[in-house]
C-alpha cells in the first residue's frame, strides 16, 4: 500500500516512516511542511510530499491507500496550535482521505482521551482535541484504527505491549519505537479495523496483542 505518514518529521513520526519504508508490503510517503526536512526523510527510504495539514492537503492524499496520522502539538505549543493541529488538522486529513477514496486510516491518539476532564490540567485541552478528532474519524466510514498509548519514552523497543484490560498500571510508559511498530502493524492486521485501544509496554508480542484474541 502507498502509506502517507502525517507528522512525518516528529520524533515518533520519523520512526513510523522508517518502519513503513522497511516493510515489504508498503511504500512510505512522508508529509512535511518544510522542504529542509526532506533529505533526512528520504534517507529513511520515504518519498516526500510537501503539504501543511492546516491548509489544502488534496495533492498529498491523491493516490494513497492508507494514512497514518502521527502529528501532534504535544499539548505544549499553546491552545491555538493544539486545536489547529490535533483537532482541525486531523479533521482536514480525514475529510480529504474520504474525498480521495483512501480506505485505511490509523490514528495516533493518546491514553486519557476518553475522559479529558480527568487528565492533568495542562493536557486537558490537548486530550479534548484528540477526543474530538477520534470521534470524527469513527463517524467517517473510513476503515479506522485508533491507537492510544500512554506516556511515550525514548527507551529501546521491546516488541511487547499490553492493551486495554491487560493494562494494570496506567502510570507506566511505552517506547516510541514500539508505538511506531504498532501503527504500521495495524495496517497489516484486519482485526484492528474499527478498533480503539489503549496500550503500554507489556508482556505480549505486538503482532499477537493486536489480533484481539483474548
Amino acid at each position: 500500500m502507498k502509506v502517507l505518514v502525517v507528522g512525518a518529521n516528529g520524533t515518533t513520526g520519523k520512526q513510523v516512516v522508517e518502519n513503513v519504508a522497511n516493510s515489504k508490503q508498503h511504500e512510505a510517503y512522508a508529509m512535511i511542511r518544510d522542504e529542509k526536512q526532506a533529505d533526512a526523510l528520504k534517507k529513511l527510504g520515504a518519498n516526500v510530499v510537501l503539504a501543511d495539514l492546516e491548509q489544502d492537503v488534496s495533492d498529498a492524499l491523491r493516490g494513497m491507500d492508507a494514512v497514518i496520522f502521527a502529528a501532534g502539538s504535544g499539548g505544549h505549543t499553546g491552545d491555538k496550535k493544539t486545536i489547529a493541529v490535533d483537532q482541525n488538522g486531523a479533521k482536514n486529513i480525514i475529510d480529504e482521505a474520504k474525498n480521495q477514496g483512501v480506505k485505511r486510516f490509523v490514528m495516533l491518539s493518546s491514553m486519557g482521551t476518553d475522559a479529558p476532564e480527568q487528565g492533568p490540567e495542562g493536557l486537558q485541552l490537548y486530550l479534548r482535541a484528540k477526543a474530538i478528532a477520534d470521534e470524527y474519524l469513527k463517524q467517517s466510514n473510513l476503515q479506522y484504527t485508533i491507537v492510544r498509548p500512554g506516556t511515550l519514552s525514548n527507551d529501546q523497543a521491546t516488541g511487547k505491549i499490553d492493551i486495554n484490560n491487560d493494562i494494570e498500571d496506567k502510570s507506566q510508559t511505552i517506547p516510541r519505537a514500539d508505538v511506531a511498530t504498532v501503527l504500521v502493524e495495524c495496517l497489516n492486521e484486519e482485526a484492528t479495523i474499527g478498533k480503539t485501544f489503549e496500550m503500554l509496554a507489556g508482556e505480549t508480542e505486538i503482532e499477537q496483542a493486536i489480533k484481539f484474541t483474548h
